[in-house]
């Protein structure tokens, strides 16, 4: 776990889900595996050739942009995919139930962090999977508001996506919600971290979710 500019009186968690919320190697590789293999059924390709592909353009646009990673989402924008396409492909190729169980130890972290923090999520998968995530984990009533790609058609990094949750908080907790006032949670710095602290968030990068079941003690 890395903390990152955290303030001293935060007021809202943006939590990442998936591989931050629960840790699951094995629907963590499905879930970007099954859009490439998808990806090679169109185009007429094999799954290695589509796997290469992808991973010769990830290493192409990390080259071009200061060693950055960039989502799957917005990867595939590249080859003519759209957000849209990548929104239906995500809420049919692969279901989180197949994978997730009840959670008890996060259970018990969210419900005290509830105590003290607006909690949020912001996912790249659509609201529906990012809710069907949160429903096998157990905490589907602890976090009631998720953004997802279908949101606003965006892949995260986004300011948008940001703006929108900050614009959330505030509703929600009736008070008037800053940048300065949240702490993103998750397990990729590029995607999930880096352009919230440059808004002004805190960060905090998990490795497990064996992090979060430790928020309670940190925060």
């Amino acid at each position: 776990m890395e903390l990152f500019n955290l303030p001293k009186n935060a007021r809202v968690l943006i939590f990442d889900i998936d591989s931050t919320l629960y840790t699951n190697s094995e629907y963590a590789h499905e879930q970007i595996d099954s859009q490439i293999r998808h990806f090679a059924y169109l185009t007429g390709i094999t799954n290695e050739e589509a796997r290469k592909k992808i991973s010769e353009h990830r290493k192409i646009w990390a080259k071009n942009n200061n060693g950055k990673k960039i989502s799957l989402g917005n990867l595939l924008t590249n080859f003519g995919i759209t957000i849209e396409t990548s929104i239906e492909w995500r809420k049919h190729l692969f279901n989180p139930k197949d994978y997730l169980t009840k959670d008890e130890n996060l259970i018990r972290a969210i419900t005290k962090l509830k105590e003290k923090y607006y909690l949020i999520c912001v996912t790249n998968n659509p609201v529906e999977q990012g809710k069907n995530t949160l429903q096998a984990l157990g905490i589907n009533n602890l976090i009631t508001e998720i953004i997802g790609l279908d949101t606003l058609k965006e892949s995260k990094p986004s300011k948008n996506i940001l703006e929108l949750a900050i614009k959330i908080s505030s509703e929600k907790t009736n008070k008037n919600i800053t940048f300065n006032d949240c702490i993103s949670i998750g397990d990729r710095f590029d995607i999930d971290l880096d352009l919230p602290i440059q808004l002004g968030m805190g960060g905090i990068l998990v490795n497990t979710v064996n992090d979060v079941y430790k928020l309670p003690e940190i925060l």
